[in-house]
């Protein structure tokens, strides 16, 4: 009897055990990224969620959707939770969707080596929407494979560049006089958004907060400035901006650098002699 008692006793311990295991588990990777589906059709909810295993301060998640041809359709700056998690909602579908087969979703954690990728079906899409680029002359933003439509009356564009850290726009001009700036921003350059919903802009003008106008497509949106003579710079403020290719280019070249460190060890460890 007391043999059976034993038994049965570490049978439900073992039991318990299995029960509670899921609720201790913890990631062993530095990021993981899942979907809700594995595929999906065009105007469908697209659920994002993922993990970090530990938060870094001062960082949040920068997430990538890249069609199956190969071109960047969402970018965003995700913040991580108390509880290590991070999330997001994207609908599929419109002008950056056309192309069918197998989408790929990157996230970048503070460091490349912070890096985790998923990957979803999706159908394409017909939608044809048009944009609010106005005709006329675009000018590159430093730094980034972007260029935006504008039409400028009583100046000119000097330059214009990304401030990563202020989540910024910056346009040097050169006046004639009193002016008005119409410029497009497409929205994988920069956006202003809280969750799924537009956000305003802020729109300084030689650091003076200003009034605009605005118009927006589902890729673009349109801002129409007004300025006076003598005016030598306008900063348009949302909450992300594309990382300049220099950080990028950075963090590659740290990658290649440690790989080759890592890949020249073993190789000399290969060819000492033993002893």
């Amino acid at each position: 009897m007391n043999t059976q008692l034993t038994v049965l006793a570490l049978s439900a311990i073992l039991i318990a055990s299995i029960g509670l295991a899921p609720a201790f588990a913890q990631i062993t990777e530095l990021i993981v990224i899942t979907t809700d589906k594995s595929s999906y059709s065009d105007g469908d909810t697209i659920m994002i969620s993922g993990e970090v295993k530990e938060i870094l301060s001062g960082y949040a998640v920068t997430l990538q959707v890249i069609a199956a041809n190969g071109n960047l359709v969402t970018i965003q700056q995700l913040d991580v939770g108390s509880d290590k998690m991070f999330s997001t909602q994207i609908t599929a579908g419109g002008s950056l969707w056309k192309s069918e087969g197998t989408y790929t979703i990157k996230v970048l954690y503070g460091t490349a080596a912070r890096t985790a990728e998923t990957t979803f079906e999706f159908g394409g899409t017909t939608d044809t929407t048009s944009t609010t680029t106005p005709t006329g002359p675009t000018f590159a933003v430093t730094d980034t494979p972007y260029s935006v439509g504008f039409q400028i009356t009583g100046g000119n564009i000097l330059s214009i560049s990304p401030d990563v850290d202020a989540a910024s726009l910056i346009i040097r001009i050169e006046t004639t006089g009193d002016g008005q700036l119409t410029i497009t921003l497409p929205r994988l350059l920069m956006d202003a958004t809280i969750g799924d919903q537009d956000d305003e802009f802020f729109v300084l003008i030689d650091g003076e907060e200003v009034d605009f106008d605005e118009k927006s497509t589902e890729t673009d949106r349109t801002l129409t400035i007004d300025f006076y003579d003598g005016t030598e710079e306008i900063e348009i403020i949302g909450t992300f901006v594309v990382p300049e290719f220099g950080v990028i280019s950075a963090m590659v070249l740290a990658v290649a650098f440690i790989s080759i460190i890592a890949v020249t060890a073993k190789t000399r460890l290969r060819i000492l002699p033993k002893h």
